[in-house]
């Protein structure tokens, strides 16, 4: 029978294999794209009726209308569901076609880190604009940020490990080294727990009430 260490190192060696990495990217993206669609056609349906009662509307804190209303949600003239609806198939083709042995250029994959950068701090950008501007959360949202965060996780993992950042050679190394040591893994739990932290701090009983 393997000893107890002896499974955290199998754990830990699977966690650097391309199986765990895309199926966790695909897995998310796939979460986020299923989240992006219920938020789209709950826009649409809120164009057509502005007085419907949508079913994540929960209280005053936890409101989709409230959040879908402000001007935040259509920051670029359409409601930034649609975003998640184009960028989420191509993070899953990505991660399809790697768990099949696709491997794609070092140029495409840094090009990918880039715009999955830009769309993880817009998805901050509106986390935070929700929670302590418009004043109430949507449940969906915070799926798609959570969702988000973990599809960035996974990309940027296998962007260093395949050393497709184009990195100085010592910071390549040092960021290697961090991943071997599940560093990757620990910034995600954290990072995930201050967000939450951060939520239930601002709002407490009223998330419940």
């Amino acid at each position: 029978m393997p000893y107890p260490a002896d499974l955290l190192e199998r754990a830990h060696r699977f966690r650097q294999t391309d199986r765990w990495i895309f199926s966790t990217m695909l897995f998310s993206a796939c979460l986020s794209l299923y989240s992006s669609f219920v938020l789209a056609t709950d826009a649409i349906r809120l164009a057509a009726d502005p007085k419907i009662a949508l079913p994540c509307n929960i209280n005053e804190v936890i409101s989709c209308s409230v959040v879908a209303r402000s001007w935040q949600a259509g920051l670029f003239g359409f409601p930034n569901a649609f975003l998640g609806l184009m960028a989420e198939p191509v993070v899953i083709t990505i991660a399809v076609a790697s768990l099949a042995g696709v491997r794609f250029p070092r140029a495409f994959m840094l090009a990918a880190q880039l715009v999955y950068t830009l769309g993880l701090t817009f998805a901050y950008w509106l986390f935070f604009e929700s929670t302590f501007v418009i004043g109430a959360l949507c449940p969906w949202c915070l799926v798609v940020t959570v969702s988000t965060t973990l599809v960035f996780a996974s990309l940027t993992h296998v962007n260093i490990r395949d050393g497709n950042l184009y990195l100085p050679r010592p910071v390549h190394n040092a960021a290697n080294a961090g991943l071997r040591m599940g560093l990757d893994l620990l910034l995600v739990v954290l990072w995930l727990t201050a967000i939450t932290t951060l939520v239930v701090t601002k709002y407490g009983p009223a998330l419940v009430s």
